[in-house]
């Protein structure tokens, strides 16, 4: 078992740490306030701590359980990080700038069980889940790559892995994230995304912290459906839109469903007329994704013609409608995709 990092733990409990070992409990709240607050990047940042301790505290709890490998620049200014994990593994953190937001996206398992047919992130199946500290840390180990004027405005857990099938170690993250003592990020500003699995939908709903939910759809019928996506076969596509609205009234919280358009194979005036009458009066938000190729997958992206067209169709029918924008296409910032290179180098 891998031992903890100080980023996986509470306050209370990296208090009960340091007193277990006859050290100060107020100690402990500096540790947290140096790397959640103030970006150190290890205890050697912590100038306010005594020397001496500064030297014993990386034998007895690391700081943080991964390390960026590297960081890959898109054009755009999207940021791609390559995380190492400390049994070798590694997963990806992206930062998304867009105006005065920086979002940033992060994995929570190395590899996917999900495998849909048009994702980089499910090539070779599922290694393992991320511990809570792992999680957590992505979102720090961006801020410290981000110039300290500026900040992490939203989180989207949308990165490698179905966040769902590793529910409580990312509702651990959640509370650290927004504790008081930690960054301060909000619920309303973290958006989970899920293939879909409503009693894991309703265990987040009723959980302590409920952030927004974006549900993969990705397809209007469950022919289509089952046909890009393995776990279709038990989920429709009626009780995945039940569920959604479900989590909305119970959460309070946006719901989007979202639909990866692929050329030829989802993207037709039906399918979006399809979709629409399944939406109706669901009070709902779709995220239109056209597709980003992938080295060794058989989609293509949509013509921009589909595009417009498939949005046209949805808003016509009076559905809130958002097409997501490419970004980081020059340093294969679909997720999965530096993860699967990194694995074949």
């Amino acid at each position: 078992m891998r031992p903890p990092s100080v980023t996986g733990l509470t306050r209370d409990e990296l208090r009960a740490f340091f007193v277990d070992r006859r050290l100060p409990r107020w100690r402990a709240d500096q540790v947290l306030g140096w790397v959640h607050r103030r970006r150190a990047a290890s205890y050697g940042d912590m100038t306010d701590l005594p020397k001496e301790l500064r030297g014993r505290l990386p034998g007895m709890i690391p700081l943080f359980g991964s390390r960026v490998r590297r960081v890959y620049e898109s054009a755009d200014g999207t940021l791609k990080l390559l995380v190492g994990l400390a049994d070798g593994q590694v997963v990806e953190t992206v930062i998304i700038p867009d105006g005065d937001r920086r979002t940033v996206c992060v994995s929570t398992q190395v590899g996917c069980p999900v495998r849909c047919a048009f994702c980089a992130s499910g090539l070779g199946g599922l290694v393992r889940n991320l511990d809570t500290g792992e999680i957590v840390e992505q979102v720090l180990h961006a801020r410290l790559a981000m110039p300290r004027s500026r900040e992490v405005t939203n989180v989207v857990v949308m990165g490698i892995g179905e966040p769902l099938l590793n529910l409580e170690a990312l509702q651990r993250a959640l509370e650290i994230w927004g504790a008081a003592w930690g960054i301060t990020l909000g619920a309303r500003r973290v958006t989970v995304s899920t293939i879909g699995l409503p009693d894991r939908i309703r265990r987040l709903a009723g959980g302590p912290v409920k952030p927004n939910l974006a549900v993969s759809l990705h397809a209007p019928n469950d022919a289509v459906r089952r046909g890009l996506i393995p776990l279709a076969e038990q989920v429709t596509v009626d009780a995945l839109i039940a569920a959604g609205t479900e989590y909305r009234e119970a959460a309070r919280r946006d719901v989007t469903f979202e639909y990866v358009l692929l050329g030829g194979v989802n993207d037709r005036p039906a399918h979006a007329g399809e979709l629409a009458r399944r939406l109706r009066g669901a009070r709902v938000k779709v995220n239109v994704i056209p597709f980003n190729r992938v080295e060794g997958l058989r989609f293509e992206p949509p013509a921009q013609a589909a595009v417009d067209a498939f949005v046209k169709i949805l808003g016509d029918a009076g559905c809130w409608v958002t097409v997501r924008k490419r970004k980081g296409d020059d340093i294969s910032a679909a997720c999965g995709q530096l993860r699967a290179q990194a694995a074949g180098s």
